[in-house]
């Protein structure tokens, strides 16, 4: 259920971007997230981590 919630957030706010038209303008605000190989990742944190990068590469030309 957790996990789902977070899926749905991320969808919530990357769809901010894909509403306006122009793109990089909307995305302004939002920023691909970077981990470090410090950082300990669930494997489904790392899956929504890519899932957002992806996403605004695709909708916000990152």
């Amino acid at each position: 259920m957790r996990w789902s919630a977070i899926w749905i957030g991320l969808a919530m706010l990357l769809a901010g971007c894909a509403g306006t038209g122009s793109g990089a303008e909307a995305c302004g605000p939002w920023r691909p997230i970077l981990v470090s190989v410090a950082d300990r990742l669930e494997d489904a944190t790392a899956r929504a981590i890519l899932a957002h990068n992806m996403t605004g590469r695709r909708l916000c030309g990152w």
